[in-house]
């Protein structure tokens, strides 16, 4: 995958790289308690409720309900991030209406939720990085089993999705693999691994820091995440080889920053300011292409 490098200053290199990358970026995520943006744009907040109806149509509360239930609690009580809403974002940048990408926009809420079921079972303590602890309504095993269910559910979102008519089965194949990339053990299960090693600054035997630790986490997770996200909703909305890929470096620019900007709450440095400022920079450029289009909508992502 395309990597940027960025020169903030004389003798400071920063490089980031996309997920697929096998060369990690070099800049500084501090260990930080997550938060959830609270207050979303209009725009984004118009494209999750236009997800959460889709997908309440799709998840109704039926018998039997020992099933359904916790299906639909997991899947709405997690908290919003901007990974599903970008999706559409990208799918109406490139031409296409938002339906389009509404199935792989479901299906990747429904992976996030799942994700946050797995990372917030109340069997071990304490945990590796302290996050507020969310309501248990269910006992851990239905919480696990509830998880991995609602994954191959937002497969099968997308795989109904095909429709011969519109000759879009290849595009939704392209699209069950880039998710599968992304949340499977390269992606954002390689991130709760990581996690898992511990809070301490020490090595994790491979040469890894907690600092090196949380980065790599970051960019598995929430780079991987956002850029997989903007690359299929480009891929469903029809946009050409490039716009996917100018879209899949944005995406992944979108979610470190968003990563930074959580972390950074309660840490005003100087420094970090520039980084942020550096990738939001970095994001921009990947709109060149698109600069005969309105790109006001999905600038807000990293407008804020």
């Amino acid at each position: 995958m395309v990597g940027t490098l960025l020169l903030i200053k004389p003798n400071l290199n920063l490089h980031f790289s996309c997920v697929s990358s096998q060369h990690p970026s070099h800049f500084t995520l501090k260990p930080k308690a997550a938060v959830t943006i609270t207050n979303p744009h209009p725009y984004w907040a118009s494209l999750q409720a236009d997800i959460e109806a889709h997908l309440r149509q799709a998840i109704p509360i039926k018998e039997p309900l020992v099933v359904f239930q916790p299906m639909h609690h997991l899947a709405f009580s997690a908290p919003r991030t901007t990974v599903p809403a970008l999706c559409l974002a990208a799918c109406e940048l490139v031409g296409g209406h938002r339906h389009l990408a509404m199935p792989a926009a479901s299906a990747l809420l429904l992976i996030q939720a799942a994700t946050h079921a797995h990372e917030h079972l109340p069997l071990t303590k304490p945990r590796p990085i302290p996050e507020p602890e969310p309501v248990h309504l269910y006992a851990p095993n239905i919480e696990l089993l509830t998880g991995d269910g609602i994954v191959p559910f937002g497969f099968e979102l997308l795989a109904r999705s095909d429709d011969p008519a519109h000759r879009n089965s290849e595009r939704i194949l392209r699209v069950i693999i880039e998710i599968s990339r992304a949340v499977g053990t390269q992606g954002a299960l390689n991130a709760q691994y990581i996690k898992t090693l511990g809070s301490g600054a020490q090595s994790d035997g491979k040469g890894l820091s907690h600092v090196e630790r949380i980065k790599r986490a970051a960019e598995k997770k929430e780079g991987g995440l956002h850029a997989c996200s903007a690359a299929c909703g480009a891929v469903l909305g029809r946009g050409s080889e490039e716009e996917i890929e100018r879209l899949r470096n944005f995406g992944f620019y979108v979610g470190m920053m968003h990563e930074m900007l959580k972390r950074k709450e309660n840490n005003e440095e100087e420094e970090e300011e520039v980084i942020i400022d550096e990738v939001r920079n970095l994001a921009l450029k990947e709109l060149q292409l698109f600069k005969d289009r309105d790109v006001e909508a999905i600038s807000t992502f990293i407008n804020f």
